[in-house]
C-alpha cells in the first residue's frame, strides 16, 4: 500500500483564518493575556531545566496545578501563588490596571 502524502496546516494560517471572524477574534484577545502568561511560565521553567514536577514541590503546590497554570486555564489565580512559582523561577511577577 503506497504512503499518503499528509499536509497540515500550520497554527498560524488557521489562526489568521479564525481571526477574520468578528466574535471568534474578541474571545481570542480576551483570553491572550491569559496564554501569555502561560507561556512566559513555561519558557521561564524550561530556560530553569525544571520539571512541573519539580516547580511544584519547590513552589509547595501539585504538579496538576502548575500544568493548569501553564494551560493559561487556571482560575482564581491569586498573586501569593504566583508569587510562590515565580520565586522558584527566579522571577516576579508583575500586575498593572490599565483604564480601559
Amino acid at each position: 500500500m503506497g504512503k499518503k502524502k499528509v499536509m497540515m496546516e500550520s497554527f498560524d494560517s488557521v489562526l489568521r483564518r479564525q481571526m477574520q471572524d468578528k466574535e471568534f477574534a474578541q474571545e481570542y484577545g480576551a483570553l491572550g493575556k491569559e496564554y501569555e502568561l502561560a507561556a512566559e511560565f513555561i519558557v521561564l521553567r524550561k530556560e530553569r531545566k525544571m520539571t512541573q514536577a519539580e516547580v511544584a514541590r519547590r513552589a509547595r503546590t501539585s504538579q496538576p496545578a502548575i500544568a493548569r497554570l501553564e494551560s493559561g486555564t487556571y482560575r482564581n489565580l491569586s498573586l501569593s501563588f504566583l508569587r510562590r512559582v515565580a520565586k522558584v523561577l527566579k522571577a516576579e511577577p508583575e500586575v498593572h490596571l490599565r483604564r480601559v
